[in-house]
């Protein structure tokens, strides 16, 4: 599957059965064969089921000569302590990162036949392993930074009367979640406890390498940031109508927020 476009064409025959995606998952991971995860020794073997066993060892398991444990491909992963077939755990990746606008455990349950409860374990596995922490000045170039909040709609109370609306904007309850993107590249987003300066300033000065540009909009947070980037920091005025101003906007980030919120 090396030299082929993965998709769901090609990638369902090739993980048909559990022993091609333990064995799609160590070349993946032991390019030059198994390594033991308990002490990282090389001097291992695999351990074959025998017919006449009354417990027969499962699919592929090795075990190590040095210090004698045995150990699975799942073990260190996202997929350890797991009774989800790897196939399906496969599938789900799949799903999840080839979706622009996101996919529900529902969704996900009904496709992979597993029930509500497992999909949603399964999701929350593969989302916290899809999280990383930038590292200082990882984006470079032109920066957009915008904040937005999330949060469903009121639900109703035990009366059924639907409780209070939430405010739109800058003092709602919902949680403030803030994105930063270099443009044609990466981006990166938190949620915030708020929204001041020193949040929204501290974590741009973090991430962003010095020598960039910062675009914004003109929520007064912002002030100042200018002076710690060569680039300088740009205005888009939204309270003037304006939303282009030649290369100065913060449509990417917008953009991002409207794929997020979905």
């Amino acid at each position: 599957m090396e030299n082929q476009e993965l998709n769901l064409a090609t990638l369902v025959p090739g993980f048909a059965t559990e022993e091609a995606a333990i064995s799609f998952l160590e070349t993946k991971r032991w390019p030059n064969g198994p390594v033991c995860p308990f002490c990282d020794s090389d001097k291992t073997y695999s351990l074959k089921p025998k017919p006449e066993s009354v417990k027969p060892v499962r699919l592929g398991v090795h075990k190590c000569a040095v210090c004698r444990k045995q150990f699975t491909v799942r073990i260190g992963t996202i997929f350890e302590d797991s009774h989800i077939p790897l196939n399906k755990w496969l599938m789900a990746i799949h799903l999840m990162t080839s979706s622009k606008k996101g996919v529900s455990s529902l969704q996900l349950s009904r496709e992979l036949g597993i029930t509500p409860k497992s999909a949603w374990f399964l999701t929350q596995r593969i989302r916290e392993a899809m999280t990383e922490k930038p590292d200082k000045g990882s984006l470079s170039g032109t920066v957009e930074v915008d904040e937005t909040y999330i949060g469903g709609k009121p639900r109703k109370d035990n009366a059924g009367s639907p409780k209070k609306k939430h405010k739109r904007g800058r003092g709602t309850d919902k949680t403030p979640v803030m994105a930063l993107v270099e443009r044609e590249c990466d981006c990166y987003s938190k949620p915030i406890k708020n929204v001041d300066g020193k949040t929204l300033k501290g974590t741009i000065k973090q991430i962003v390498d010095k020598a960039s540009t910062i675009m914004t909009d003109e929520w007064k947070s912002y002030i100042g940031i200018g002076k710690d980037f060569s680039g300088g920091h740009e205005v888009v005025k939204h309270s003037h109508g304006e939303f282009v101003r030649g290369n100065i906007f913060t449509n990417t980030v917008e953009s991002y927020f409207a794929l997020l919120k979905r």
